[in-house]
């Protein structure tokens, strides 16, 4: 399990690296990064609030401040940081601020809560660029903000759209984002999500 604790004292192999990422709903953004070659795991849950350990229940009030979240452990000899966060923006719409489809209130934010200088530099350039370039209609909103905390979501969240893919909900609104992936990223699928 992941531990509500700074990155420096978060339990991540050597070899690997963490990004913590908000599109929208988590189950949604679980099932795109589960797909990726060169992610190792996924987690859902939630990060940027202001309660300890909360529930779904309280998150879906939108007054704890958290946003829906993941946290992807991934290779980067396998995969780039920069190729992540270009897959983050292009499978959810950054320039709706606090929503993504039917899903409105501030716990759907897009956001990136970076662990490091580094990371947080990247986002800001890639973040610039897309915007120049005109890839969107409007100005991407997603929020570039320092990690404080992260808690997993309960385990039902968890591993959801490949559980319970059938249902409605995943059929209407996550399978899109997922077959998004494969149309302009199929070169970094992985053979098992």
């Amino acid at each position: 399990m992941v531990q509500n604790l700074p990155r420096t004292e978060l339990s991540i192999p050597d070899n690997l690296e963490l990004l913590t990422l908000a599109g929208g709903c988590f189950w949604c953004t679980e099932a795109v990064f589960q797909r990726i070659n060169g992610v190792k795991k996924v987690i859902s849950g939630y990060a940027g609030g202001l309660i300890e350990n909360p529930t779904y229940r309280q998150i879906c009030t939108g007054t704890t401040g958290h946003a829906e979240a993941i946290q992807v452990y991934y290779d980067p000899n396998s995969i780039s940081t920069e190729k992540l966060l270009e897959i983050f923006w292009a499978t959810h719409d950054p320039t709706t601020l606090n929503r993504q489809g039917a899903d409105v209130g501030p716990q759907y934010r897009s956001a990136i809560f970076y662990h490091t200088d580094q990371l947080r530099a990247i986002a800001e350039n890639l973040k610039s660029s897309l915007d120049k370039s005109g890839v969107f209609d409007h100005p991407i909103v997603t929020e570039i903000s320092p990690f404080t905390s992260f808690y997993p979501a309960e385990d039902d969240h968890q591993d959801y759209f490949n559980l319970h893919g059938n249902q409605p909900y995943c059929q209407f609104v996550v399978r899109p984002k997922v077959e998004k992936l494969k149309k302009f990223f199929e070169e970094y699928l992985s053979e098992n999500p």
